[in-house]
Parts: structure tokens; sequence; C-alpha cells
């Protein structure tokens, strides 16, 4: 996939996101009865997911960080999720300043979204043979909004995996399957987001699979020569988000520990899926990390998700 193919893709889901085709460093969101909760940055993040917590972590970690003394004392709020943060006026300063006016923050949020959205994206659809550029664009929409291994597996039961029908009709499935759950949600804002299948399923109509520039995203012109000028739109709410798991007390508990033990199982670092995330799922899951070049922190969102195939 060409550089130039990567920011269309990335473009097409920032204005989703933002309104933007660069996205907006310093947008911060909380819209009633969004699933994510509190959504910032880029291509906005979530508090719920605990994927907020990730990318401040790695910002107040990172040299130079102007903010990261009013961050670090939210981390530990930000890590148990703490959903009364999404009224904190404190919290949401401090992002909108350091977006706005700290380059360590852009770098930061680019290589963040890079590692924990766009890489796994890519890693997704290479594990179930989909490399026509709006096919990785589709998944990384998915793994943005949420419920991207689901919304797979059910359309891989309905019509088979790529390689047996042809990866372009099985992103055709897919954006129709995700589509059709999208606009029988029970939550209301999420139905309104249907447009993000409408606009792919427009370029799939104009034969669009290279992701050829000029082309329209929900109403924004995308060029190659406007990537770096902004819009404005009001952002979609998130999907159901995916919980970072890492260990705690109380353990987390649950299916997604279950199946994240049986992938660590599979992949010969775990024997064993009583769905309680202790010590030794913390082993497995670091050594697992440390074996395929990722962060060995023990923490489980997008980028290990990836790798383990969930």
């Amino acid at each position: 996939m060409k550089e130039l193919q990567k920011a269309a893709a990335q473009a097409i889901v920032n204005v989703f996101e933002t309104g933007s085709v660069r996205g907006d460093y310093a947008r911060v969101t909380l819209l009633a009865n969004d699933p994510g909760h509190l959504t910032y940055g880029r291509s906005q993040t979530t508090l719920a997911s605990g994927n907020l917590f990730l990318l401040l972590s790695a910002y107040v970690e990172a040299p130079g960080a102007a903010f990261a003394g009013a961050l670090r004392p939210y981390l530990g709020r930000l890590q148990s999720r703490d959903l009364t943060l999404d009224n904190d006026a404190g919290l949401r300063q401090v992002l909108r300043q350091a977006g706005k006016t700290d380059p360590v923050m852009h770098k930061v949020q680019d290589e963040f979204f890079d590692r924990v959205y766009w890489q796994p994206s890519v890693e997704s659809a290479g594990r179930i043979q989909v490399q026509v550029p709006l096919g990785i664009a589709v998944i990384y929409d998915s793994i943005i909004h949420g419920s991207w291994g689901r919304m797979r597996d059910r359309t891989i039961q309905r019509v088979g995996a790529p390689a047996a029908v042809g990866e372009r009709i099985w992103v055709k499935e897919y954006v129709a399957e995700r589509r059709g759950w999208l606009a029988t949600h029970s939550n209301e804002l999420l139905r309104r987001t249907v447009y993000r299948m409408d606009t792919f399923q427009d370029l799939m109509r104009r034969d669009n699979w290279s992701l050829a520039l000029p082309l329209q995203a929900h109403g924004v012109l995308v060029r190659a020569q406007d990537l770096q000028l902004p819009a404005v739109s009001t952002p979609p709410p998130s999907a159901e988000a995916e919980r970072v798991l890492l260990l705690q007390d109380p353990h987390l508990q649950g299916d997604d520990v279950k199946a994240l033990q049986r992938a660590l199982s599979a992949a010969g670092f775990l024997l064993g899926a009583d769905g309680d995330f202790g010590p030794k799922t913390d082993a497995a899951v670091r050594g697992f990390q440390r074996a395929k070049g990722l962060r060995p922190d023990g923490k489980v969102g997008p980028a290990t998700r990836a790798r383990l195939g969930l």
C-alpha cells in the first residue's frame, strides 16, 4: 500500500471522527449516550476503552512533553476508566492546550494512532487476505469505531472468508453487514453513523478500490494537496469499545479475558482459559508482546489484539 493511499485512508476516518482530513489534535468531545464517553485527539480515542489512558501515558513519558506534569495525576483514574472524568473541566482544558500548542503531543498522537490503530488494521487485513486499499480503509475505520472482530466473524460466518469469495466481494458484504448492525443499533447515536458505511459503499460504486484522489468522504473533498487543511463538523459517537485488558486488583474477568486466554494458548504462551486476568495471564501477555516486537507492558489494546487475531 502506497503512502498516499495510507494518507487517503486515514483522511477518510479523520473526516468521520473530527471533520478534518488531518484530524484535530485538540478536539475533546463528550456526546450524550456515547459508549466511548470522553474522547480526544486527532482520530478521537476514548476513555471507556482505556485507549485514552494509553495515549496520555505515552505522552507523559515523552521527552519534552510540556503538559506532562499536569496530566500525570490523572493517569490512575484514566487507567481505571473513571467515568467522572467526563465532566472534569481541568482535564479538558489541559488536553485542549496540549493539543493546540505542544508539538510533542502532535508527534505522540501520530505515533499512537499509527501504532495502536493503523498497524493493527494492516495486520488484521493481511491475516484474512484483504490487500486492496479500500478494504484496509474499511478495517481501519472499524478498528477505530469499534466492534471490528464481531462484524468480521459475522460476515465470515454468513458468506465465507475473503479467500473463498474474493476480497472485493467480501469487503462489500462486510460493509453491508456493518451498516445493517449500525442502522438497527439500540443506541440512536450509533444509528446515525451509517454514513461511514455509505461513504465506503459510494467509493465501491465508483470502483475506487485504490483510493485514488480526489474523493468524497461524508461531504468533504479529500485531495492530495489539501491533506493539511482543516474542516469542521460534529464528531460521531464511538461504537461499542473493547476495553483494554491488563492486570488489576481486583482482577478483570469476563468473556473478553477468556477469548484473550484462548488466543494466548493457541500461540503457545498460556494453557487454559478461566476468564480471570491474573498474574499468569499478565506474564503470558508480556511474553507474547516481547516475541512480537510490541512494548511488553502487559496491556492488551488494539495492537496486541490484532497480533493475536482477536
